[in-house]
C-alpha cells in the first residue's frame, strides 16, 4: 500500500463515514481500517489479521475478512489477485494497476496511463454492467531477476 496519495482518514472521519452508510463504527472497524492505512505495502487478510490480534485478542480471521470484503464494498480498499489466487488489500484506491512477482509474490503499485475504456465497453457488448478492469503485470522483480542471474 505503499502510496502517499492515501492517507489513513482521522478515526472520526471514519466513523462518521461508517454511520453514514448505516453502519457501526465498531472497534474491530476502525482498528483494522487503521491498521490497512496505516501499512506501507500491500497485506493479506492474515497479516492485517496478525496485526489487529495484537490489540484486539478477541477478533477473529473471519472478521478481518469480512470487514476488508466491507471496506472493498465501500470502497475504501481495491482487491488485488495474485499468482496462485492469493489475495492482498490496497489502500490506495485512486486508478492504478499493480505489477507482481511470480516468484516471491511481491506486489507494486505501476502509474501509468492505460485506456480501459475499449475492454469495459467489450464486456458491455457480453451484457455485462457497472463493471471496471484491472491490469496486473507478472513477471520477476529485480531481486528476483538478480537471483536468476546468478
Amino acid at each position: 500500500m505503499s502510496s502517499s496519495a492515501t492517507k489513513a482518514a482521522q478515526p472520526a472521519d471514519f466513523a462518521a463515514t461508517l454511520r453514514a452508510r448505516g453502519l457501526r463504527a465498531t472497534p474491530q472497524r476502525l482498528l483494522i481500517h487503521h491498521v490497512v492505512c496505516s501499512l506501507d505495502r500491500h497485506a493479506t487478510a492474515e497479516h492485517v489479521f496478525n496485526e489487529v490480534a495484537g490489540e484486539l485478542p478477541g477478533v477473529s480471521l473471519p472478521t478481518v475478512y469480512a470487514t476488508l470484503e466491507l471496506f472493498e464494498e465501500l470502497g475504501l480498499v481495491r482487491r488485488v489477485l495474485t499468482a496462485g489466487g492469493a489475495v492482498v488489500f490496497d489502500s490506495r484506491t485512486d486508478v492504478h494497476y499493480h505489477a507482481i512477482c511470480r516468484r516471491c509474490g511481491r506486489v507494486e503499485d505501476i502509474a501509468a496511463p492505460v485506456d480501459v475504456a475499449p475492454v469495459l465497453e467489450a464486456a458491455g457488448r457480453k451484457g455485462f454492467t457497472g463493471g471496471n478492469a484491472d491490469l496486473v503485470v507478472s513477471g520477476l522483480c529485480a531481486d528476483c531477476a538478480a537471483a536468476s542471474a546468478t
